[in-house]
C-alpha cells in the first residue's frame, strides 16, 4: 500500500525533480502511515532516493527502454502499482511525465491531478492544491477514484532530507513490442550546464540583446549564479537561440525559485509560462514593458551596462563569502 513515485534519471544521476517529488512523497507517506516505493528505469545506482525517504525501489533494466517511450513508461509504472497494491502514485511535471501521466491514469482507472503544489489540504477525502488558469490562480481538487494520481510542479516543494534504509529489487515487467512501434530520438544535447527543467534559477533573454553575439553576458550571469539560460519566442524563431532554451507557455514551462528576464517586454504568453517561477527579476530599458507589473524586482536601464556590473558585484560578493 506504499506510495509510489517514478523517479526519472538522465545519465545514471538522478534529476532534482526526482528528488523532489521522493521528499513530496515522504511526506504524504507519513500523514497516511505508509512508506514511498520508487520505480526506475536503466538507473543501477539508487541509493540516493533512500537519503530522500525512499524505502523500496524497483529497478527496471531493459535496453528497449533505452530512449523515452511514454507508453512503454505507463505501462511499467502501471504493473509496479498493482504489483505494490499502491492507492497514490505521484510523478513529476516534466515533459516525460506530464505525457505518459494521463496514459497511466486512464490504465489504472485513476483520477489525475496535475500542477501540484502543497501537500494534501486532505486525506479524506482527498483533496490536493493545484495551480489553475495559466498559474494565475489556486484551486482545491478532490479525487475520489480508488487510485489517485498526481503530477507535482516543479520547485513547489523542495528537496528535504529524511534518510531510510533502502531495500532493492529487480523488477521485470511484461513490454508490449506495439509500444516501440515509433521510434523517437532526444537530439537535445546538454553537457556540463544546468538545464532548464532542473533549475531553480534561470537567465533568460530577449530581442533587447540585438543579436546572438551578444548572448555571452547572458551566460556569464547564469554561470556565476549556476543557472539554467533561455529565451524568448521571438528570439528561438529567427535563430539566435536553440529551441529548446524558447521558455513560455509555447516553449517550456518554468517555475523557477528565480526567474531574470533581460531584454524581454513580456508578452501574455511568455508571462503565462514562467508565472509560477516564485521571484521574478525584469531588466528593461522600457519603464512601460509589461514584465514589470509582473516583476518582484526590476530595473529599469541598458542591458549591456547592467548584466556586466550585475556579474561583477556578484563574482565580488561569492569570493567575499567563499
Amino acid at each position: 500500500m506504499s506510495i509510489l513515485i517514478y523517479a526519472e534519471s538522465s545519465e545514471g544521476k538522478f534529476k532534482k525533480v526526482a528528488l523532489e517529488l521522493a521528499s513530496y512523497a515522504k511526506k504524504v507517506a507519513d500523514s497516511l502511515g505508509t512508506t514511498v516505493t520508487a520505480v526506475t528505469v536503466n538507473n543501477s545506482n539508487v541509493s540516493d532516493l533512500s537519503k530522500y525517504g525512499v524505502s523500496k525501489v524497483l529497478k527496471v533494466t531493459n535496453d528497449k527502454l533505452n530512449n523515452f517511450n511514454a507508453k512503454a513508461y505507463a505501462d511499467i509504472i502501471k504493473q509496479a502499482a498493482e504489483k505494490e497494491g499502491t492507492k497514490v502514485v505521484a510523478l513529476s511535471s516534466t515533459t516525460d511525465s506530464l505525457y505518459l501521466a494521463p496514459l497511466l491514469a486512464v490504465a489504472l482507472n485513476a483520477g489525475y491531478a496535475s500542477n501540484v503544489v502543497a501537500l494534501p489540504v486532505s486525506t479524506a477525502p482527498f483533496q490536493v492544491k493545484r495551480t489553475a488558469f495559466s498559474n494565475k490562480a489556486f484551486n482545491i481538487t478532490e479525487i475520489n477514484t480508488d487510485v489517485k494520481v498526481i503530477g507535482l510542479a516543479k520547485n513547489s516543494f523542495g528537496l528535504a532530507e529524511d534518510a531510510v534504509s533502502l531495500t532493492e529489487e529487480d523488477f521485470s515487467p511484461s513490454l508490449n513490442d506495439a509500444d516501440f512501434s515509433v521510434k523517437t530520438e532526444n537530439v537535445e544535447k546538454v553537457t556540463g550546464k544546468v538545464t532548464i527543467a532542473d533549475a531553480e534559477i534561470v537567465v533568460s533573454a530577449g530581442r533587447g540583446l540585438k543579436g546572438p553575439e551578444n548572448w555571452g553576458m547572458i551566460e556569464d550571469l547564469a554561470s556565476v549564479l549556476g543557472a539554467a539560460t533561455a529565451c524568448s519566442k521571438p528570439v528561438s524563431d529567427i535563430g539566435w537561440r536553440p529551441h529548446s532554451e524558447h521558455v513560455g507557455q509555447t516553449g517550456k514551462p518554468v517555475a523557477a525559485n528565480l526567474y531574470i528576464a533581460v531584454g524581454i517586454s513580456g508578452a501574455i504568453q511568455h508571462i503565462a509560462g514562467i508565472n509560477a517561477s516564485k521571484v521574478k527579476v525584469v531588466i528593461n530599458t522600457d519603464a512601460e514593458a509589461p514584465f514589470f507589473k509582473v516583476a518582484d524586482y526590476g530595473i529599469v536601464g541598458d542591458a549591456f551596462e547592467v548584466v556586466p556590473k550585475l556579474v561583477e558585484k556578484l563574482k565580488e560578493f561569492k569570493a567575499n563569502n567563499a
